[in-house]
């Protein structure tokens, strides 16, 4: 796929996905959207290339009164920055976030100063979210479930990534939409890699939240980044081993190297044999996991 463009996803009735062409990337940032009684969009992407989400609502066939539910994942601006703006496009859908979230959305300045100090110079990449009003959005927690007319999402907090993240069930279709619970799937070369930003990604956490995609026991994973792909158990423990490993190289170079912005050099360096991104995007990537993974491991010495 590339920016702007939305297919079926093969397999599930009534289910799209939109290729946002988040950061000049093509298959990197996933909107879905449900064609159901009550149409959903699921994530919005940054707001950046919003109008391209638009023009995709648009010829699945959801007017601007018919969108039933916004529907970030979490409130990262990588996949809340839109909700705002689809808030005002769709006067009749209601933003749900996972609770945590919804004071980030509705005033993201807090939000808007931590994105632009973890991404840098990425930031030109989004677009100033526009808040939601607070009459326009609730607080979703584990269990809760998303009335979509003829089926519905099941709840389910996945704070390892940050701890306003969830993931979303549908029984009836076997879906279960991961945002970034389950790593970042690259079609390009069929496998997962870690996504472990700041400041509050927590490996053990991360590691229960992949064992509660996995007692799911779904047919279809949604991948915020990038896309569907039939489930296959292997594909779990792909992800869980890729967390692990990846954590204890970084607490290895850091070891290593003794200085943290050296750690962020080394592995900002490696990102250079990433094939399937541009080198823009496999560096930024690099540097942000990178630093989660370091603020995660002085969370730990600190318990200890």
């Amino acid at each position: 796929m590339h920016a702007g463009e939305f297919e079926p996803v093969h397999g599930v009735e009534d289910l799209y996905v939109h290729d946002t062409g988040m950061f000049d990337t093509d298959e990197y940032g996933s909107v879905y959207v449900y064609d159901t009684e009550r149409p959903i969009v699921i994530d919005t992407g940054t707001g950046a290339n919003r109008e391209s989400l638009f023009e995709t609502l648009d010829a699945i066939g959801i007017g601007r009164t018919e969108l039933a539910w916004i529907l970030p994942t979490h409130a990262h601006l990588d996949h809340a920055g839109g909700a705002g703006h689809l808030a005002e496009r769709y006067p009749n859908a209601e933003v749900l976030v996972p609770e945590r979230g919804v004071r980030h959305l509705v005033d993201p300045g807090a939000l808007i100063a931590g994105t632009k100090s973890a991404v840098g110079d990425q930031w030109r990449h989004y677009d100033e979210p526009a808040p939601v009003p607070e009459d326009r959005i609730s607080g979703l927690v584990e269990g809760d479930t998303i009335d979509l007319g003829d089926r519905e999402l099941v709840v389910h907090e996945a704070p390892g990534h940050a701890p306003h993240h969830a993931v979303y069930h549908d029984p009836d279709a076997g879906v279960v939409f991961t945002a970034d619970a389950a790593g970042i799937y690259v079609p390009e070369v069929d496998t997962v890699r870690q996504t472990s930003p700041p400041p509050q990604f927590d490996l053990d956490q991360c590691l229960t939240d992949l064992s509660t995609i996995e007692s799911l026991d779904p047919e279809y994973l949604c991948f915020g980044h990038f896309g569907p792909r039939e489930y296959d158990p292997a594909l779990i423990g792909e992800a869980k081993r890729a967390y692990v490993e990846w954590v204890e190289a970084v607490r290895a170079k850091r070891a290593a190297l003794g200085d943290d912005e050296a750690v962020v050099e080394h592995f900002e360096a490696a990102s250079r044999d990433v094939e399937f991104w541009n080198r823009e995007r496999a560096r930024a990537d690099a540097s942000l996991n990178t630093r989660g993974v370091l603020a995660y491991l002085d969370s730990v010495d600190e318990e200890e």
